[in-house]
């Protein structure tokens, strides 16, 4: 139970970084434009993205509720998984006119445009993470190769 409270913690914690995060930004665009206020549907649909995005993120990504499975399927899980969730906030908060097919293939072009990006720079950080790491064990390695020979 203990395990359970601590996973919920750290879910809202992270639902709290991107809602308001996501708020921050709303506000900016909001300014650009010229409006004066954020309508409360669009701070509600905000909400539920932040909120059940981030628990589908923990769903594909932690290894404390799927145990065993390949990066790549996570990846397609997570993917699948959000853009259900973003479709349906798109039809349920009508962000645009759902009738209308060129708002489809907007929303699908600009959501697969931000998942390649965001694949991109996690694959840049892992490898450059990496290399520090064998960079590193390589320098401890010799370390100890040193003391072994003293």
């Amino acid at each position: 139970m203990k395990k359970f409270f601590k996973t919920v913690m750290e879910w809202k914690i992270i639902a709290a970084l991107v809602f308001s995060s996501s708020i921050i930004i709303c506000a900016i665009i909001t300014l650009i434009t010229g409006a004066t206020a954020i309508p409360i549907s669009t701070v509600i649909s905000l909400l539920i993205v932040s909120s059940v995005g981030t628990f589908i993120q923990f769903f594909a990504f932690s290894d404390r509720i799927i145990k065993k499975m390949h990066y790549t399927i996570r990846m397609i899980v997570f993917t699948v998984l959000f853009f259900i969730m973003l479709a349906l906030n798109a039809i349920y908060f009508e962000w645009f006119p759902i009738e209308n097919s060129i708002f489809w293939l907007t929303f699908v072009g600009i959501f697969l445009v931000i998942f390649i990006v965001m694949i991109i720079g996690f694959e840049i950080y892992y490898r450059a993470m990496g290399k520090k790491y064998d960079g590193l064990l390589g320098q401890y390695r010799k370390r100890k190769e040193a003391e072994k020979d003293s």
